[in-house]
C-alpha cells in the first residue's frame, strides 16, 4: 500500500481554486540557500505578479574589510557549497587585475578545467536531483510495464548502457512500502500538470540514479587537480598551487578517463533526456521568458587578452542579432527595495553594504538581495544568456548546437526565452564545455611533454589600488570588486553574484527583477499545489547562499506555503 507522500508543505490554506489567490512559498525548496516567492494570480488562473525575497544576509564583504587581500579568495568561497570554486577564481582574479599580473599559461589551463569541471557537475546535479523533479512524477514509476521503458529507453537514448528497470522499480517499491522515501521524500506527486507516461517517469527515476553515480565521478575531477572538493585552495593570485601534481601521470590518466566518462553521459543521457521532457512540455516553450541577457564571459583563451571561450556581452529586448559590449562601469546596485540603508544606485567599485533590517513589506523592503542593473535594467544571467551570447556572436560549437536543438523541437531562436531554453541552454552548454575541456586537456599533456610545468608567477599586493575578477559562475555572471589602503589591506570589497541579478527586489522605478517579471502569466493549475512556480524558478538555478548566509541553530527545516 502506497503512503501518504510528505509535500514538505504545511499549514496550506486556500481561498479555493486558483484565480485570484495569493501565494506563498517559504522556502522553495531543492536549491542552495532560502528563498520565498510570493505570487498573485490573476481572474485569468495566470500569475499577475510576484516578488522575490532573500530572507537571509550574508555580509561576506563586511568581514573582508581590513583583511589581507590573499585572505578575499579563500573567504569567498565559502559563499556557497555548491558553487564551490567560482568565487575562489573570481576573487582571486580580481587580486590579479590590481596587481597587473598576467599567469603562466598552464595555469591558466588547469583553472579552464577546474571551472570547466565546477560547471559539468553542478549542471548534471540541477538536471537531475533539483530539476527533473518538477517534471517527473516518481510515483506513477511504479505503475511502469519494465519491458515498455525498455524500449522507450532505446528510442530515447540508444546509446546509452542498459539498465535493469525492474531492479530500479523494485528499488523504487522499497522506499515507498518503507515510507521512508529518502531523495523522493516531497513532490508534488499526482498533480494535474505532470504528464510523463508511467514507463517515462520510471526512466528518468532509473537516470536519477544513474546522475547520483556519475556527479560522484565528475567531482573527483576537481580534487585531482584541486587538492579537493569542495572547496580547493589550488589557484591563488599568480597561478596555481598544483604543478608538482601535474607531473604525476596517474593523475592525468585519471582526469582523462573521467572526464571521458563525464562526456559519455552528457551525450548518451542528458541531452537526449533534456530532448524529450522538452517534447513532452512545449507549451513550457512559450513561458517563463525574459528579455534582457548578460554575461561576464569564462573560460580565456589567452589570460588577459579578453577573448573566452564562452564569450561575454549583453542582449536587449531579445535582439539575439545584436551582442553589445558589456561595459562594468553600467553596472549598479540598487538598495531601495532591499533591508539596506538607503543610498542612490552604485557601482559595485564603490558599493556599500550597510544593513538595515525593517520587515518584510512588498511596498517597502522585502530581500537582503541588492537589485543590480544594466544601463539601469534588470538582466538575466546563467545558461541561457551565455548561449544565446555565444549564439549572436556565432560561436563555431554553440550556434550549431541550439540550431541543431531547435530543428529538433520545431522551434524558433525566440523560444529559447522560456523556461525550455533556459533548460536546454544549460544542457547545450554542458556538451560545449566537456568537449572544450579535452582540447585544454591536450594542450596541458603537450606542454608537460615538453617540460613545460610552470604553474606561478611570483607578486605582491599593491598598495592603494583597484581590482575586478568577472566571470561565470554556472548560474550566470558573477563579479568581485576590491580596492586597497595605503597598508595593502582590503578597504572596500564588494561581490555581484548571479542569483542577485535573477532574484533580486524590484528597483526605486518599481521595475521587477528577471525571476520576478518571468513569473508572469504563468498559469496555475491548483493555487494549493504551485508546482508551475517550482518549475520556473528552478530553471535559473537559484543559488540564495551566494548572497545570503545564516544557520538554523535547531537545525530545523520549516516549508511553507500559504494561499490567501
Amino acid at each position: 500500500m502506497q503512503p501518504a507522500l510528505n509535500l514538505l508543505l504545511t499549514n496550506t490554506t486556500s481561498t479555493g481554486g486558483s484565480a485570484g489567490a495569493s501565494i506563498t512559498l517559504d522556502p522553495i525548496s531543492r536549491i542552495e540557500g532560502h528563498l520565498r516567492i510570493d505570487a498573485k494570480v490573476g481572474t485569468n488562473g495566470t500569475i499577475e505578479s510576484a516578488w522575490s525575497s532573500a530572507t537571509l544576509f550574508r555580509g561576506i564583504e563586511m568581514i573582508l574589510a581590513g583583511r589581507d587581500p590573499r585572505d578575499a579568495p579563500l573567504i569567498t568561497q565559502r559563499l556557497c557549497g555548491v558553487c564551490t570554486y567560482i568565487h575562489l577564481q573570481a576573487s582571486t582574479t580580481a587580486i590579479e587585475n590590481a596587481m597587473k599580473l598576467t599567469v603562466p599559461a598552464n595555469a591558466q589551463i588547469v583553472r579552464n578545467l577546474l571551472q570547466g569541471t565546477q560547471f559539468l557537475h553542478d549542471h548534471i546535479v540541477h538536471f537531475y536531483h533539483l530539476h527533473a523533479l518538477d517534471w517527473v512524477d516518481v510515483t506513477k514509476a511504479l505503475t511502469a510495464d519494465v519491458a515498455a521503458t525498455a524500449t522507450l529507453a532505446a528510442q530515447v537514448s540508444p546509446s546509452a548502457p542498459s539498465i535493469d528497470f525492474a531492479a530500479v522499480q523494485t528499488k523504487l517499491q522499497g522506499l515507498v512500502s518503507s515510507g521512508q522515501l529518502g531523495p523522493f521524500s516531497s513532490g508534488y506527486w499526482g498533480h494535474p500538470a505532470m504528464k510523463l507516461s508511467p514507463e517515462a517517469n520510471l526512466l528518468f527515476v532509473a537516470h536519477y540514479l544513474q546522475a547520483l553515480a556519475q556527479q560522484a565521478n565528475t567531482a573527483k575531477m576537481m580534487a585531482l587537480f584541486g587538492g579537493k572538493n569542495p572547496h580547493p585552495h589550488v589557484t591563488i593570485p599568480g597561478g596555481v598551487t598544483s604543478g608538482n601534481e601535474l607531473a604525476v601521470a596517474a593523475n592525468i590518466t585519471n582526469f582523462t578517463t573521467q572526464l571521458t566518462a563525464t562526456n559519455d553521459f552528457i551525450k548518451n543521457f542528458y541531452i537526449p533526456d533534456v530532448v524529450y521532457l522538452a517534447k513532452q512540455y512545449p507549451e513550457w516553450a512559450k513561458i517563463g521568458g525574459f528579455d534582457n541577457m548578460l554575461a561576464f564571459g569564462e573560460f580565456p583563451d589567452t589570460y588577459g587578452s579578453g577573448t573566452n571561450f564562452m564569450p561575454g556581452g549583453v542582449i536587449m529586448g531579445r535582439n539575439v542579432g545584436s551582442v553589445a559590449t558589456v561595459n562594468t562601469a553600467s553596472i549598479t546596485e540598487d538598495v531601495s527595495r532591499a533591508w539596506y540603508n538607503t543610498s542612490s544606485p552604485l557601482n559595485p567599485a564603490s558599493g556599500v553594504t550597510s544593513p538595515n533590517y525593517t520587515g518584510y513589506n512588498q511596498s517597502a523592503q522585502y530581500s537582503w538581495l541588492k537589485a543590480p542593473r544594466y544601463q539601469g535594467k534588470p538582466m538575466e544571467v546563467g545558461p541561457l544568456a551565455r548561449v544565446l551570447v555565444a549564439y549572436g556572436k556565432n560561436h563555431a560549437q554553440v550556434k550549431p548546437a541550439v540550431d541543431s536543438l531547435l530543428s529538433t523541437l520545431g522551434l524558433t531562436i525566440n523560444d529559447m526565452f522560456s523556461v525550455i531554453g533556459r533548460t536546454a541552454a544549460r544542457a547545450i552548454e554542458t556538451q560545449v564545455i566537456g568537449n572544450a575541456m579535452v582540447g585544454w586537456l591536450n594542450t596541458l599533456k603537450s606542454n608537460i611533454a615538453a617540460n613545460n610545468l610552470a604553474t606561478y608567477a611570483s607578486n605582491t599586493v599593491p598598495a592603494n589600488s583597484t581590482g575586478v575578477g568577472l566571470g561565470e559562475a554556472p548560474r550566470g555572471a558573477v563579479g568581485h570588486w576590491l580596492s586597497t589602503d595605503a597598508s595593502s589591506k582590503i578597504k572596500n570589497y564588494q561581490m555581484v553574484v548571479p542569483s542577485a541579478w535573477n532574484f533580486g527586489p524590484r528597483d526605486a522605478q518599481g521595475v521587477s527583477s528577471a525571476v520576478e517579471s518571468s513569473m508572469v502569466g504563468v498559469p496555475i493549475a491548483d493555487s494549493n499545489s504551485p508546482l508551475e512556480i517550482l518549475r520556473l524558478v528552478h530553471s535559473f538555478d537559484p543559488c540564495i547562499a551566494c548572497g545570503v548566509h545564516l544557520i538554523d541553530a535547531e537545525g530545523k527545516a520549516e516549508t511553507l506555503v500559504t494561499v490567501r
